[in-house]
């Protein structure tokens, strides 16, 4: 990963956070003193096709679309970026757990856990 800058733009494609993801987001990598940079990726598998990945990031790459919600960045990469056009993350908690949430208004099909989906 680089430090280079990428585009932080205002951007209905860009899928952003909601302001609980982001303080949860703040408050892992308060944590584990890293930057408060999450990344969201798509890669194939899980049941319904895709699955999404998330992991703290020290940084974004030159071809990420970012978005910014209270200071915390969200980066995606531009093969993820088609697959989760418009989307947002959540944080929720329930009795089940708690778990970062993707409404994906792309996803045509889901599974119970919500941690995959198709298109």
């Amino acid at each position: 990963m680089s430090s280079a800058p990428a585009t932080v733009a205002p951007d209905s494609a860009i899928p952003v956070l909601t302001p609980a993801a982001a303080a949860r987001v703040q408050a892992i990598a308060a944590k584990l003193g890293k930057p408060a940079v999450l990344r969201l990726a798509v890669e194939g598998g899980g049941c319904s096709g895709f699955q999404y990945r998330f992991g703290l990031a020290d940084g974004v790459d030159a071809d990420d679309r970012v978005s910014e919600t209270g200071g915390v960045r969200l980066a995606v990469d531009p093969v993820s970026l088609d697959l989760v056009a418009g989307c947002t993350v959540d944080f929720v908690e329930s009795l089940g757990g708690a778990a970062f949430k993707v409404d994906n208004p792309q996803a045509a099909a889901g599974c119970g856990c919500g941690s995959s989906f198709g298109i």
